[in-house]
């Protein structure tokens, strides 16, 4: 084979590469859509439709906060905690009123972000060892304050988990609104340009007189409060505070639906749009799995395949 043709095939697979990451996610979307349509019964019914974005909602709004993370080039493996300690907090204020349970949860999230952003900005630690840490005493607090499942009889937290406006769900929209605050930090503000700085080159946002740490803390900040809410959002949805099993594995969905979008783990760049693609592919694998009977542990094993193509194709792009 001789060098131009050499070279065209490398530029032929670079381009596939690149088409593969920018868009495979979308593609992935339809061919389920597609696939659901043609095998799966009542599909297209409007009651679906509502089901599958309600259940979708906590999911896209958590991976929101683990993009911001990872565009820093760090992760956030506590997310899921935070969501069970978000619920417990709900139940155990909720006597003082639903807006002081709903504030009490949200420091909560608080809390969590300020501590691990301290332990990655000013200890050095890695951030998946630090949101590991936190990951562990996290759910372990929210055990301490709940020990088991307590239903929620609430009007206020029934209204936001089931009502609507002109018949969308409360969760879906907020979920909506989340990602277009996010997506306009990232893209039009001073905080996200210095987030994607910090996450292309720590050293080189450092000599540029950045303020790093205080940047870091806020992305931390930030990933605890939007899973602190999808907490409060699921519980909502559940009528039920249930710490033990609340946000179980969230951070697999979250950091898949993050990196099937397009976001490298390599940090420097954040795909929003993607990022809601890719958390509507996950939960429409999940609810196809489910709809053709097979187990939740095919849905992990799906999960892990899809992380796989996707640092697959970004790793060999990143080498041309």
């Amino acid at each position: 084979m001789t060098d131009l043709a050499l070279r065209r095939t490398s530029a032929d697979r670079d381009r596939l590469l690149r088409l593969l990451q920018e868009y495979g996610v979308y593609a992935g979307v339809a061919v389920l859509i597609v696939a659901n349509i043609a095998f799966t019964p009542h599909f297209l019914s409007a009651e679906n439709f509502r089901t599958q974005a309600v259940q979708v909602a906590p999911v896209l709004i958590v991976a929101l906060g683990m993009a911001l993370a990872i565009g820093s080039e760090g992760v956030d493996l506590s997310v899921g905690s935070v969501m069970a300690l978000s619920t417990s907090l709900v139940s155990l204020y909720l006597g003082y009123g639903v807006w002081i349970a709903l504030i009490t949860a949200v420091i909560g999230g608080i809390v969590v972000g300020v501590a691990n952003g301290s332990l990655i900005a000013f200890i050095g630690v890695q951030p998946i060892v630090a949101t590991l840490a936190l990951m562990v005493a996290g759910r372990g607090v929210a055990l301490v304050l709940l020990p088991q499942l307590k239903d929620i009889h609430d009007p206020g937290m029934a209204s936001l988990g089931s009502g609507d406006v002109l018949g969308i769900p409360y969760l879906v929209l907020i979920a909506a609104a989340l990602a277009l605050v996010v997506a306009f930090t990232v893209r039009r503000t001073t905080f996200g340009r210095q987030l994607l700085a910090i996450g292309d080159s720590r050293l080189a946002a450092q000599l540029a007189g950045l303020p790093v740490r205080r940047v870091l803390i806020l992305v931390y900040v930030c990933s605890g409060v939007l899973a602190a809410v999808a907490g409060v959002l699921a519980s909502a949805r559940l009528q039920a505070s249930d710490p033990t099993s609340l946000g179980t594995l969230m951070e697999l969905s979250a950091i898949t639906a993050v990196v099937v979008g397009g976001t490298p783990l390599s940090g420097g760049r954040i795909r929003i749009g993607g990022t809601v693609a890719g958390a509507v592919l996950i939960q429409l694998l999940t609810a196809t799995l489910i709809k053709h009977d097979l187990p939740p542990s095919w849905t992990q094993i799906a999960q892990a395949v899809v992380i796989v193509l996707a640092v697959y194709a970004a790793r060999e792009r990143g080498k041309r």
